[in-house]
């Protein structure tokens, strides 16, 4: 599977937060929590690792992050190998050698900023095993019915012994056509925490869209879902401290391997 080309459905909606985070921050008087930097790295086995630096922004600042922190000596290490990556575009750091990721292994990011050692840890999840679809598309009836909305249409299920984390994302391929009047005001794609659980239930309402679609099984580490859970909860009105696991910063700094299946909604 092409990893890479998915990543933003699932990453987008989740760092808008993290936006949200900065902007409301920058409100605070501590001189020392506003000049904190927001790091953005999801480490992907056979893609090259790039971790993301930015400034935190001003409440009224329309643009999505803040300014990208430049000239950073940033280092990644597994525990016995230390790397250090290179600033490739203004604020990306990258590092190319895709062996470097394994799985089971823990990963730490580690630089100095503005006098603060800035660190995050976190380890590479399995990748998903047996992920398998009931069906390879449903037929979803505009209107429906009484009952339609909670009726199962599809199963998707996975291995999950040991009730590890997991979201299951619904990235659009091809799919434009609104299943309802109300559906084209609606995002073709979407994620779902799986709440560590081994199976997902398809409805009426799962797709607002007739089309092809990818759908993604991530394995991901709670740190994701702690921002995950939190964007879901938070708006403009009601901005609150985001969960990061960055120490001396905001951000997430996290591992996560996928599996994919095609599938129809008719």
């Amino acid at each position: 599977m092409e990893i890479r080309k998915y990543l933003p459905a699932i990453i987008l909606p989740v760092f808008m937060a993290i936006a949200m985070l900065t902007a409301c921050k920058k409100e605070n008087t501590d001189s020392q929590t506003t000049s904190l930097p927001v790091i953005q790295s999801y480490l992907v086995p056979g893609q090259p690792i790039v971790v993301k630096l930015s400034t935190q922004k001003a409440l009224t600042d329309t643009s999505t992050f803040g300014s990208p922190i430049t000239g950073i000596s940033l280092y990644l290490s597994d525990g016995s190998q230390k790397v250090q990556l290179t600033e490739s575009t203004p604020g990306t750091y990258t590092y190319a050698d895709q062996s470097f990721l394994v799985t089971g292994k823990t990963y730490s990011l580690q630089f100095d900023y503005l006098g603060n050692s800035v660190s995050a840890s976190t380890a590479m999840p399995a990748k998903p095993v047996n992920f398998n679809s009931q069906y390879t598309g449903v037929t979803v009836v505009a209107g429906g019915g009484p009952g339609t909305s909670s009726t199962v249409l599809n199963t998707f299920t996975w291995s999950n012994p040991d009730s590890l984390n997991h979201v299951l994302v619904f990235k659009a391929i091809n799919a434009t056509y609104a299943i309802n009047s109300f559906g084209g005001t609606r995002p073709a794609n979407s994620q779902n925490n799986t709440n560590r659980a081994s199976l997902y239930n398809v409805t009426q309402n799962s797709f607002s869209y007739r089309g092809t679609y990818q759908i993604i099984l991530f394995s991901v580490n709670q740190e994701y879902i702690n921002l995950l859970n939190n964007n879901a909860r938070t708006s403009s009105q009601d901005l609150t401290q985001i969960p990061t696991n960055i120490v001396n910063g905001f951000g997430i700094f996290t591992a996560m391997q996928a599996d994919t299946l095609g599938f129809t909604v008719y």
